[in-house]
C-alpha cells in the first residue's frame, strides 16, 4: 500500500523540517511526502532551499506552491490531487511529530478492510492525549475530543473508542479510497477549523466508516501556524472566530434541522468558555465568529486580508 503523506504549510518550515524527520524514523517504508506551501513565493523557496528532495530511505518529497492562500482544506485537497493513483492518503500536520510505529499502524488498520478512514492517538508535549479521535454531539454544534487530557500511557481498546468515533481530527488521518468515493474531497469554503468533522461526518452519512489504531502514536505540538493552542486569553482572533462559525457552518452542512437549538446552545457555549475567565477580546471574537455561523458566511473573513 503506497502512502501519499500530504502536509499543508503556511510559512512555518522549521515545523515541516521536523516533521520530515520523524517521519524518516518510520518503520513503515512504502509513502511518498507532498507538501502545499499557502504562503507565498518566500516560504515556498524557504522551504525548497531546507528540505530534502528524498528522505533517508529514499521516500520522494515534493513541495507545490499554492494560488494563494487556500486554507487548510484547499492544501489537503491540493496534495491529494497531485497523487490520484495513492492506495491511501496521510493527512498529517506540519507540527505533527510521528512515532516510528505510527504508519505501519494506521495502514494495517486500514487494511483489515473495514474502515475506510483511519486515525490513533494524538498526544501533546508532556506525555498528554490530545484525543483518540471525536465525537460530534449534533443538538450543541460541540466537538469533543476523546479521551483529551488524560495520561498517555496505554491507549484505549478499539472496540472503546469506534462506537461513539463521528470524526478523525486532521492532524493525522488516513484516508482510503473508499472514503474518497464517498464523500470527495474537504469542502474548501471553510478556509480552517471543521472541515474534517464536515467531511467525516458527509462520508458517515454516505455509508463510510471510521476506525482507530490505538498504537498509532502521533506528537501534535499543536497550533504553531495560528496561535489556537495558546492560552485562553492570549488566543488570537483567527482560530477564535473560524472555530465558532464552523461549527454553525457543520451543522447547516449535515443537520440544518437542528439550527434551531445549535444556535442558542453554541452562544451559551462560547460565553461560558471565554467570557467567564475575563477573555473580553476572545469573547468578541468568538461573537463575531458567531453570528457570521448564523448568518452562513464562509472562506476567508474579509477581514483577514485588512490586519
Amino acid at each position: 500500500m503506497t502512502v501519499a503523506v500530504c502536509i499543508v504549510g503556511f510559512r512555518n518550515a522549521e515545523d515541516i523540517a521536523h516533521c520530515l524527520t520523524a517521519l524518516g524514523r518510520s518503520t513503515y517504508a512504502d509513502y511518498e511526502v507532498v507538501i502545499c506551501e499557502n504562503g507565498g513565493t518566500a516560504a515556498f523557496s524557504e522551504l525548497v532551499d531546507i528540505l530534502p528532495t528524498a528522505l533517508p530511505g529514499g521516500q520522494p518529497v515534493q513541495t507545490i506552491l499554492a494560488a494563494g492562500n487556500l486554507g487548510f482544506a484547499g492544501g489537503v485537497n491540493v496534495c491529494m490531487n497531485a497523487r490520484p493513483l495513492a492506495s491511501a492518503w496521510w493527512i498529517l500536520n506540519p507540527d505533527a511529530q510521528p512515532d516510528p510505529d505510527a504508519l505501519s499502524e494506521l495502514v494495517a488498520r486500514l487494511a483489515e478492510g473495514d474502515a475506510d478512514a483511519v486515525a490513533g492517538t494524538l498526544y501533546l508535549p508532556g506525555q498528554i492525549v490530545q484525543a483518540h479521535g471525536g465525537h460530534w454531539r449534533r443538538w450543541l454544534g460541540r466537538p469533543v475530543s476523546m479521551g483529551r487530557n488524560d495520561p498517555l500511557g496505554e491507549a484505549p481498546a478499539r472496540d472503546a473508542i469506534e462506537p461513539r468515533l463521528t470524526y478523525l481530527l486532521g492532524a493525522s488521518m488516513l484516508i482510503g479510497p473508499r472514503f474518497v468515493e464517498r464523500a470527495g474531497l474537504m469542502r474548501e469554503d471553510y478556509f480552517l477549523y471543521g472541515e474534517e468533522i464536515e467531511w467525516c461526518l458527509r462520508a458517515l452519512a454516505r455509508g463510510a466508516r471510521l476506525g482507530f489504531a490505538p498504537a498509532a502514536r502521533v506528537l501534535h505540538t499543536q497550533g504553531s501556524t495560528t496561535g489556537s493552542a495558546d492560552g485562553i486569553r492570549n488566543r488570537p482572533r483567527l482560530p477564535i472566530y473560524l472555530d465558532e462559525r464552523n461549527k454553525l457552518n457543520i451543522v447547516r452542512d449535515v443537520d440544518p434541522w437542528r439550527l434551531p437549538v445549535a444556535i442558542p446552545a453554541t452562544l451559551v457555549l462560547l460565553t461560558a468558555r471565554f467570557a467567564r475567565r475575563g477573555a473580553w477580546p476572545q469573547w468578541r471574537w468568538a461573537l463575531s465568529g458567531w453570528w457570521s455561523g448564523v448568518l452562513g458566511r464562509r472562506g476567508v473573513p474579509a477581514w483577514l486580508s485588512q490586519e
